[in-house]
């Protein structure tokens, strides 16, 4: 990629002379824009990053009304990755590869159908992009290592956004990957929002219900209640066989449960009461589905992130990742900036147009 940026600037002095490049000399050769990469302070793009989210704010491009989070995985350079490559037991955490001594084993889903459980692993990276939904534009985003779990991020994401842009009364709209109980607290407590996150069960069974919300068991038979209780700031009620204080009764199915004793007979389960944030969102309603499918435009924008060159890094440290990614995310904001700067805002997204323009 620096020998590609060489090789333009080089026959494109004009433009290397706009970039700030004594052209009467030689332009700096590729190690020094490698060491740059390296060792420039990420603080220092990141500050021109949020210039550009407040001046398309100011403009009226970027609104953070609907906002979206989003991870998309980014592959390290090292031959662990090639999917030809016949290195034994290659995603074991134990085998950290030696070409990239940052990178961390991570795992990705392989397929788009939510009813499918396809899976790939990598050493690499990821990176978690802020997207506001309206106009597709990114307006934060951190680069962590691919163990990194997205819910563990999601607060830290945006209490360092609501410091340079407000996201009072915001809507959040992310995947199931964020389905946690603290995410929505927060954001409804410290924001004054609410989220439109779809509900993982993690492998929950989903019992018979009657309309009254008493379980069915085994044998067919409505269960009992039998008391509530509290566990890990939840509420669950106890549901009980209602043969469990017969004399004479014996279970219909003559489940082994039955035969526990007196004291312990019959089944039980225990169906947690939705009385928090998380589990009080009607996720069937049209008010749910409309506002997610604004979820997609997290998708599209990183399809246009990829495209910049970072589905693989060619870099073999954290820093330069982490470097390389806010560059990108610069760059893209930067077509917007230069749309509204020459009256185009129609091609604020538009790449090749915004080119033709200059």
């Amino acid at each position: 990629m620096i020998t590609d940026l060489l090789d333009y600037l080089n026959n494109n002095l004009l433009i290397a002379h706009y970039c700030g490049f004594d052209i009467s000399a030689s332009l700096p050769s590729y190690w020094t824009f490698d060491r740059f990469l390296k060792q420039i302070d990420n603080d220092i793009l990141s500050s021109i990053m949020i210039s550009q989210v407040l001046y398309l704010s100011k403009q009226g491009m970027i609104d953070a009304s609907f906002i979206g989070l989003d991870s998309t995985p980014i592959a390290a350079n090292t031959s662990q990755n090639n999917p030809k490559s016949f290195f034994s037991n290659k995603f074991k955490p134990d085998n950290q590869p030696k070409a990239d001594a940052d990178c961390k084993l991570g795992v990705h889903s392989a397929s788009n159908q939510t009813n499918e459980k396809n899976y790939e692993f990598y050493w690499g990276y990821k990176n978690h992009v802020l997207v506001d939904c309206i106009s597709g534009l990114p307006i934060y985003e951190l680069t962590t290592t691919a163990n990194v779990c997205d819910s563990t991020v999601a607060l830290d994401i945006l209490a360092d956004t609501h410091t340079f842009l407000p996201i009072t009364e915001c809507t959040f709209l992310a995947d199931k990957g964020y389905d946690v109980k603290n995410i929505y607290n927060q954001v409804h407590e410290l924001y004054k929002g609410e989220c439109i996150i779809p509900l993982n069960k993690r492998n929950a069974k989903n019992p018979t219900l009657l309309p009254q919300g008493n379980p069915i068991c085994e044998a067919g038979l409505a269960m009992w209640k039998d008391g509530k209780f509290s566990d890990s700031g939840r509420t669950r009620q106890k549901f009980c066989c209602p043969l469990k204080l017969s004399k004479n009764a014996d279970c219909p199915c003559h489940h082994q449960n039955f035969y526990n004793g007196k004291k312990h007979r019959g089944c039980t389960k225990y169906i947690t009461i939705p009385d928090d944030l998380r589990l009080s969102i009607d996720r069937d309603s049209k008010y749910f589905k409309n506002n997610y499918s604004l979820r997609t435009e997290c998708e599209r924008y990183n399809s246009r992130f990829k495209n910049t060159g970072q589905k693989r890094m060619w870099v073999r440290n954290k820093s330069s990742v982490t470097n390389l990614n806010t560059l990108a995310h610069i760059s893209l904001l930067a077509v917007a900036v230069a749309a509204i700067t020459s009256d185009t805002r129609q091609s604020y997204r538009k790449l090749k147009a915004v080119k033709r323009i200059a």
